[in-house]
Parts: structure tokens; sequence; C-alpha cells
């Protein structure tokens, strides 16, 4: 059987990452698009292969009134989020769903909910968990190989042009620099220690908007404490580009990735001053992989609501 996925925004992810991506997954094929303007829709349905008798659309509830449709990637702006998946949801449709899942913690438990109800799959969209090297690193923690976790630090920015982006203002977001590229650390910090440390225990974070002071943050430093031990630095920026860094440091080991938070799987990673090898895959493939594993009930999601969920209620604090 092959799924009919539907993707929901035609901005920069969804154009360069998320139907590339879905071209190459095994039992799933890119169906229908939607965006603000059906023109813009068709283009992209065009370009990217849609096959649905009718593939661009403008009116979500046209769209999921498709019986053939089975589920959609949801890559639309943040504060979208929210009435998007309830509607996917609804209307029967599984969901993968960017991050971060909603702008309120309120609305994230809205689409946990609904999604339950539905009995839908919902997916969050964190591709780091699929960058192979990270794999590698996660099973070795784990598996206990690198020794008990006491801090880790992740550094991720890129300088933006001009204030113009979405992210900076009220309207479609709530965080800039913490939603672009923050959750997804937030994510892999939770990913990497919540197992052998147990839940975030207490938060401190530093905040500037001085440059262009708009309501959203432009440099951002958060501090969360796993358990009662392993403390992690999180720092993000749309202010100064630099080589991103992550890093993990355990009473037997000590883990320095370079270059791999970002789309491409690629990067350099040590432990213990020794290279560690990996494969450098798609991981946007993977995650998209993972979504349909878990509709056709072989495999489970790997970042499922209610983790997507958690992770609003901390960027709601850090921002605070």
């Amino acid at each position: 059987m092959t799924l009919n996925i539907g993707i929901i925004g035609t901005g920069r992810i969804a154009h360069t990452q998320l139907a590339p991506a879905l071209e190459q997954v095994q039992g799933a094929r890119l169906w229908s698009v939607l965006s603000r303007e059906t023109a813009r829709a068709a283009e992209f349905a065009a370009q990217h292969g849609a096959r649905a008798p009718v593939n661009a659309y403008e009116s979500l509830d046209s769209m999921l009134e498709d019986p053939s449709l089975d589920g959609v990637i949801i890559a639309t702006p943040d504060a979208l989020h929210a009435s998007q998946a309830i509607a996917a949801a609804r209307a029967g449709k599984h969901i993968l769903l960017e991050k971060p899942m909603a702008t309120t913690a309120e609305d994230a438990r809205e689409i946990t909910d609904v999604c339950k109800h539905e009995k839908v799959e919902l997916g969050l969209a964190y591709h780091l968990r699929w960058h192979n090297g990270h794999r590698k690193i996660a099973s070795m923690l784990h598996d206990g190989v690198l020794g008990e976790p006491r801090y880790a630090r992740a550094l991720w920015t890129w300088q933006a042009e001009d204030n113009s982006n979405w992210r900076a203002h009220e309207t479609l977001g709530r965080w800039w620099s913490l939603a672009g590229v923050g959750t997804h650390c937030i994510d892999l910090m939770r990913w990497m220690l919540l197992p052998v440390c147990g839940e975030v225990t207490r938060l401190g974070s530093v905040v500037d908007k001085s440059t262009y002071g708009g309501p959203h943050d432009e440099t951002a430093s958060v501090s969360l404490q796993f358990g009662d031990k392993a403390i992690a630095d999180i720092t993000t920026s749309v202010m100064f580009s630099a080589t991103s860094r992550f890093e993990l440091h355990c009473t037997q080991a000590s883990v320095i990735a370079e270059g791999t938070l970002g789309p491409d799987g690629g990067g350099t990673i040590t432990i213990n001053n020794a290279p560690l090898d990996f494969e450098v895959k798609n991981p946007y493939v993977g995650e998209v992989q993972n979504f349909v594993d878990a509709i056709e009930g072989r495999d489970r999601i790997a970042v499922p609501g209610v983790e997507g969920r958690r992770n609003v209620e901390l960027l709601l604090k850090a921002a605070r």
C-alpha cells in the first residue's frame, strides 16, 4: 500500500527538505499541496510531482475532504499549527507537525488530545533525532558506555539580515531564535538526557531583544537541569553566525560534535578526541519514514505529541 501524504505550507523547509524527503521515502508519495494561493500550491505540486487528480488547494477544508488523503505534513508558521492540526485530526488524517507544535501550552494540549480522540498518529518533526551521528551518541549514552552525564551544551545561530522574518513578530509566531533552532536544541537535550537523568527540574534563561527591539528573542541562553545532577546549556541567536556545536560530558567520555546541528546529517564528532564514524544520511528522510512506518504499524512515532507539548512548555518558561 502507498500512503498519500499532503503538504500544508510551501515555505523553504517544505520546498528544500520535506518534499524531497518524501520522494525518497518507501511506502508514501506526495499527493496534494496547500498554500495561501492556489497558483503557488500548483507550482509547488508540479515541481515536486504531487499525484492527486486535484493536487493544489488554498482551502484547508477542501483539501481535507479528499478521501484518498491519508496524512499531512504541516509546515506553516507556528501560530497556524493548532487550527490546522486539529482540523486535520478531525478529518481523520495522520499528522507530522513541524516544530514547535504550537505557541501556547493550551493549544499544544488540545492538538494532542484531539489526535488521541480521533485515533490518528501525531509526530513532531525534530529531524536532529535522525542524524546518524546523534543516534550513535544517544545509543552509547543510554547503554551506559559513556558513563553518567554531567554537562551538555549546544550552540546554534545564524545571522539575520534584518527583522523581516515572520518569527520576529507577534502575528504568526511567539519566539524567534528559540523557535527557529532553540526548540530543536531542547528536544536534542531531552532525547539524550531524559532516559538516564529524569525530567527537567530547573530552568533559567537570559534573553536579549535589544538590536531590533521587537517582541521576540534575538539571542537566548537557556540552562536546564535534568534530575539532580546533569545540566544543559543552550545558546541560540539570529545576531551572529557561528559553527554549530554540541557537547556532552560524562564521567567516562566527552563528546564534541561540530556542524551536526543542521539539515544535512553531516559534521564531525569526536569521543575523547577520537573520531566517531557515522554514515551521512538525510535526517528528513528518517523523520518522514518514521511517520509513514508509524501509520502502517511498523514503528512508533519517535517524537509524540506529549513530548512536543513539553517542549512548548519549556519554550514558554525560557522566554518569560
